[in-house]
């Protein structure tokens, strides 16, 4: 058991593009003056480009991968919609590679990007505007030249008819312009000094450049399975609507000598089947109908991989790997809409309490598991001691205004002896309902009203059931009526797009240097956006001045005290019941794939830095071993 992730937001492709970094270089020490202008090839949050501006690629490709092969993926459910930036809908697994962003991501940086689309930036000491030099060999698939109109239209179509979270995450953009056919220029609102959100630069750089002439012809606020002109290294080749889809890699791509481009994306064909039973989805992998997955079930990587035949004949590796990105949160979100139910934070809490995490473990993730105590977790942002003097600093405004326990020592979830029988934690959860103004009748919670305590767990799936079921035995212990509701993906996605639950199973995945994507977690103004992340519906004076704070900070010394102030107040207010995490990847693929030598820190990097071995897959098709990976 693991993770039961559901994408919110232009899945797939927007946030992947605008969330892949935070931050931007940090200005010169003393006065800032806007006549001072940075031309750089690359940007960074708060320190040094790691790569010069001749690099000739990045260190963790082999610049001489062959190309070709076909690499079989699996996607779970199902898609209907190739338009990935809309709130309607649901886009396929994939759908990113055909796209080309202003500037591309290196991977073994916490935050660095370095030109794509852009061949160089500009931007003055105060971050007041940036500006982007257009590369001209520069083409959309059908070969027509990429320009400033292009950007230019593409931002404002986000914004305009884009999901609705584009509108809050580029509020802080005045204008956009295009100087020339090569150049566009980003100027943003100003808050003193500099630029109020430090995140922009770097959102706008991650922006996938989107065709103007095509969508004069085509509307873009549509769902739709037309495969849309972009400038990405693959294209959509074939497609069997909700069913499977092949993306087939651009021959001649326009960019592929460029250094961030050397070594990468060297499958031919990349093909995703989907899959609507997950059982179904483990047994054809091991009948070779897909080449890898990442295994977040941990009764199945514990017990269901070492018999297979294919394990055992070497045919197929199973590994793991570390990974150093922060985990995130993972937990039952509370819809703190629903006042009359989780208003009280006396009541989130003894929910919290009948949650058994450590008998969870041992009786079902075979001790594989860590139990959540941030927002932040497998990283130095998580708030893992008493505050800091400079923590204190930004929280001692909050006083009283957030629970004591923020100034005192960090968050713990509850522990148990993990023999199931969670007496303690239970009376704990009893006292507090009674003191919220919950009483005892006929063995369940009512209110003064005489309105039972009631709560509902939405589900897509029954691979929960597991976890869920011994939470509901204890929540009735203590008068608490629970039960689960499994829907459909669709039915499940509308309803969580219109906060149409009790309590919600989400993880966070959290960047190496948080920031705006703080607000669409955590910030009032998402409460009520449809398709907003802010899932709990947290509307909080506090948050917001810390989420501020986050996106403010000019170095990563305040940005870390910042961000674990916020980790503080997120969870001494019990928004959610955490659940757990493991800090490494587990991962099986049939051996028929090569990889570099270097594995960038941040990523997995299968799908762009691995390549296709013919002998090795001629091997499998005749039943023998092929060597081990390096």
């Amino acid at each position: 058991m693991g993770r039961q992730i559901i994408r919110t937001g232009p899945r797939r492709v927007a946030f992947a593009a605008l969330f892949i970094l935070a931050g931007f270089g940090a200005p010169p020490v003393g006065d800032v003056f806007a006549s001072s202008v940075t031309k750089s090839h690359g940007l960074s949050a708060f320190g040094n480009l790691k790569y010069p501006a001749d690099f000739k690629q990045f260190d963790y490709i082999n610049p001489d991968a062959p190309k070709g092969g076909t690499l079989r993926l699996r996607g779970i459910d199902s898609f209907d919609n190739l338009n990935g930036f809309i709130l309607k809908g649901v886009a396929p697994e994939g759908l990113p590679i055909i796209h080309a962003t202003l500037m591309e991501r290196a991977t073994d940086e916490p935050d660095a990007l370095y030109g794509y689309v852009a061949r160089s930036v500009e931007y003055p000491a105060d971050k007041s505007w940036i500006s982007f030099h257009l590369r001209p060999e520069a083409k959309f698939n059908d070969g027509s030249r990429i320009t400033a109109d292009d950007v230019v239209f593409t931002f404002n179509i986000l914004v305009k008819k884009g999901h609705p979270q584009y509108r809050i995450i580029f509020a802080d953009v005045e204008k956009v312009e295009a100087l020339s056919p090569a150049q566009v220029k980003f100027t943003f609102k100003q808050t003193g000094k500099q630029t109020g959100n430090r995140d922009l630069p770097l959102q706008v750089a991650t922006l996938p450049v989107l065709s103007r002439a095509y969508y004069a012809k085509f509307p873009f606020d549509k769902t739709t399975m037309t495969p849309p002109l972009a400038a990405g290294p693959y294209v959509v080749d074939k497609i069997e609507p909700g069913r499977n889809i092949t993306y087939r890699r651009v021959a001649n791509h326009w960019a592929r000598d460029l250094p961030i481009m050397k070594g990468r994306f060297n499958f031919e064909r990349v093909h995703v089947d989907y899959y609507r039973d997950r059982d179904i989805a483990f047994q054809a992998f091991f009948a070779g109908a897909y080449d890898f997955r990442e295994e977040f079930t941990s009764r199945n990587w514990a017990t269901q991989y070492t018999d297979k035949l294919p394990v055992k004949k070497n045919l197929v590796v199973r590994e793991t790997l570390p990974d150093e990105t922060p985990s995130g949160v993972q937990a039952f979100f509370f819809n703190m809409r629903r006042k009359d139910k989780f208003g009280d934070a006396r009541v989130r809490q003894a929910i919290d309490l009948a949650f058994d995490f450590e008998w969870t473990n041992k009786a079902l993730f075979f001790g594989l598991y860590e139990r959540t105590n941030s927002m932040f977790e497998n990283s130095d942002l998580a708030a893992k001691t008493k505050p800091t003097a400079e923590e204190l600093a930004l929280l001692m405004p909050l006083k009283g205004k957030v629970p004591d326990g923020v100034f005192t020592t960090p968050y713990l979830s509850p522990r148990t002896d993990g023999s199931g029988r969670n007496r303690r934690n239970l009376r704990k959860a009893a006292k507090l309902l009674k003191a919220a103004g919950w009483h005892i009748k006929n063995n369940k919670r009512v209110n003064g009203a005489g309105k039972n305590l009631k709560i509902e767990f939405l589900l897509f799936e029954r691979s929960f059931d597991r976890v869920i079921n011994p939470y509901l035995r204890n929540l009735k212990r203590i008068g608490v009526e629970a039960n689960i509701r499994v829907v459909d993906v669709a039915n499940y996605q509308r309803r969580m797009q219109q906060f149409d639950f009790d309590v919600i199973i989400q993880r966070y995945i959290q960047l190496n240097t948080p920031g705006i994507e703080q607000t669409t977690y955590f910030g009032s103004k998402m409460a009520d956006i449809p398709g907003s992340r802010n899932l709990a519906g947290i509307k909080d004076p506090a948050v917001d001045y810390l989420i501020d704070k986050v996106i403010g900070a000019r170095s990563r010394k305040a940005l870390v005290v910042a961000t674990r102030a916020l980790d503080r107040v997120l969870m001494w207010n019990r928004y959610v019941v955490p659940q757990w995490y493991k800090g490494e990847h587990n991962i099986a693929y049939w051996n028929k794939f090569d990889r570099p030598r270097i594995k960038p820190r941040f990523d997995i990097g299968m799908l762009d830095t691995w390549w296709f071995n013919a002998r090795k897959a001629a091997m499998i098709a005749a039943g023998k071993a092929p060597p081990k990976p390096n």
